[in-house]
């Protein structure tokens, strides 16, 4: 359960990046959206259905706000304004989730048909209002911009091309391609 609930939370905080929702947030609101509200779904009825309690889904929401809110406070010690960085709502779509879970006495194909529905359209209306709360973020992201590594942690930059020249990538590369019908012919000549 402890597996299940950190990595959902760490894709679910990462499928739709909540620092670049702020920055760009109208360009990028509807990508935020789909990835959100599929990422909380998938994610709480998963995790739903293996406890099989209503209200999982929930605890699960609150999980992630906390944990954002955790992340929220790294990029704030970064030099970011507090009320800049956004902390996606999810508690009250997934109590619409648990409510359906509920309502159709543990039915797992009406919580991922209806609850999701239901998560599909509340999720955005809950960020809109929560976006409009922000900062005006296009001046904030040009007023702030996004902390640079020192020197001694810059990562170097790979030598683009050379890699992709050498024949021990052509070989892999051919390795890999040429395997599955190599495969599939050592098999049927093993049948004969």
């Amino acid at each position: 359960i402890v597996v299940v609930a950190v990595n959902s939370t760490l894709l679910t905080i990462n499928a739709g990046d909540y620092i670049f929702y702020t920055d760009w947030a109208w360009t990028s609101f509807v990508v935020f959206s789909v990835s959100q509200s599929t990422m909380l779904v998938v994610g709480a009825i998963y995790y739903m259905l293996f406890t099989g309690v209503p209200g999982t889904a929930t605890y699960y929401a609150t999980i992630m706000t906390i944990y954002t809110w955790v992340a929220k406070g790294a990029w704030f010690a970064l030099g970011y304004p507090y009320d800049f960085i956004v902390t996606p709502v999810w508690i009250p779509s997934a109590m619409l989730l648990d409510l359906t879970y509920w309502a159709t006495r543990r039915n797992k194909h009406a919580a991922i048909i209806i609850g999701g529905t239901l998560v599909g359209l509340s999720l955005p209306i809950f960020n809109m209002i929560n976006l409009l709360l922000v900062r005006d973020p296009l001046e904030m992201a040009f007023k702030y911009p996004r902390p640079t590594l020192p020197p001694y942690m810059t990562p170097i930059e790979p030598q683009v091309g050379k890699f992709y020249n050498s024949p021990v990538a052509l070989g892999s590369g051919a390795g890999a391609v040429l395997s599955v019908p190599i495969a599939a012919l050592g098999a049927k000549l093993n049948t004969w």
